[in-house]
């Protein structure tokens, strides 16, 4: 379907009210106007799927190659399935499906690796202090 037809379909359903851009986040098919509110939107979901993931990776303890190995796939796959089957957006608009699969990463990269250093050694250590 092309992007001016669900435009115009989503301004009908909507009665021309302009949805909020979280609304659109997890409304199926939704209509992208503003291409960088699209990719805002891929960036803020990557830093929280970081923040939960590094937590996890925390508390398991999922450490070395295999555990940023799994991050890395997880974080990527969550993300390609969301704009490719759920929000179903025609990729070559935004520079193609590489563009938007790394788009925000290296930012989510390091706080994953953050969430996961804070969960398995500062917070671990301050529980076990005998100076509290």
């Amino acid at each position: 379907m092309s992007s001016s037809k669900r435009k115009e379909e989503s301004n009908l359903l909507n009665g021309g009210v302009k949805q909020s851009t979280w609304s659109k986040a997890f409304s199926s098919n939704a209509v992208w106007e503003e291409k960088d509110e699209f990719l805002d939107v891929i960036y803020w979901l990557r830093q929280i799927i970081a923040v939960i993931l590094g937590v996890i990776w925390g508390i398991a303890p999922l450490k070395g190659f295999l555990g940023i190995a799994i991050f890395c796939i997880i974080n990527a796959g969550v993300l390609y399935l969301y704009f490719s089957s759920f929000q179903q957006i025609d990729e070559e608009e935004y520079g193609g499906t590489w563009e938007l699969t790394k788009e925000g990463f290296m930012t989510s990269f390091a706080l994953f690796l953050v969430g996961m250093l804070i969960k398995s050694c500062g917070v671990d250590n301050l529980l076990h202090s005998s100076t509290l």
